[in-house]
């Protein structure tokens, strides 16, 4: 082997920006989850907005007990992303787990590593979509069981809204949830939708339900807002961004609400 050459420390230091990108969105997501980084990617991540994630760990089924049995894990997550630096939102990826466990308890746990960071949760996300669209009548389609259901219909009348169908599909494992074709779930939400509700919410975030929306709204003929969909448009308003993009549905033409 030739000897090494002399390395050699330059005096000049290269002109640096405030940031590597303008922006910067934490994604929290499940360690089995297929769907939410790659929404991500796709929905938010540009030049000028970078998306950064971290997962905790979890377990199936989906039950509100094993939901519940990732808070502790939640300020711990937050902190992997970017340590002491800041961000300009937070997504908690986990819709069932969410209303499980409290919005209010989420965003305490993500602002013990995180404080002051605006922290967006797919239902919360979901209710602004829907408030976008100023709807109160709404249907409900989910992946879960009728169990893991029930405190999503509590989480949406809690908030006020009017839930004229709720339909589940009976699923326990979420990677199973994520196989689920967005040609399929067009159909579920053409046989879901309850002719006096104004808009449709479809509920998790393992589900390819951001690919579906423009067939779904297609099909009937009112707003969709699902988990990804909402919690991206969500994220991407708090960084500033007001672009309309009807390519991820009617809510992308929307301002996030006041």
């Amino acid at each position: 082997m030739k000897p090494l050459p002399d390395i050699r420390l330059e005096t000049a230091r290269p002109t640096l920006d405030p940031r590597p990108l303008q922006k910067c969105v934490g994604l929290i997501a499940l360690a089995t989850d297929h769907t939410s980084e790659v929404d991500f990617r796709r929905m938010v991540a540009s030049e000028r907005i970078g998306v950064y994630v971290a997962r905790i760990p979890y377990a199936n089924p989906t039950t509100p007990e094993n939901l519940r049995k990732m808070q502790p894990s939640l300020s711990a997550g937050a902190a992997l992303i970017l340590p002491d630096e800041p961000l300009d939102a937070v997504c908690y990826s986990c819709t069932s787990a969410s209303v499980v466990i409290g919005d209010a308890e989420i965003e305490a746990a993500i602002h013990a590593a995180k404080p002051g960071v605006p922290v967006v949760t797919p239902p919360m996300a979901g209710m602004r979509g829907l408030n976008a669209f100023g709807v109160k009548r709404i249907s409900i389609l989910t992946p879960y069981t009728v169990e893991t259901s029930r405190p999503m219909a509590a989480y949406f009348a809690s908030h006020g809204f009017d839930i004229q169908s709720f339909s589940c599909l009976g699923f326990e494992d979420d990677r199973e949830m994520a196989r689920i074709t967005p040609a399929s779930l067009v159909e579920m939400a053409r046989k879901v939708m309850h002719p006096q509700a104004d808009a449709l919410f479809v509920s998790c975030t393992a589900l390819r339900g951001a690919l579906a929306v423009p067939g779904m709204e297609e099909a009937i003929g009112r707003p969709v807002v699902t988990s990804n969909q909402a919690s991206a448009w969500n994220c991407l308003r708090l960084c500033g961004d007001d672009t309309p993009r009807p390519e991820f549905g009617r809510l992308w033409t929307k301002p996030l609400p006041q």
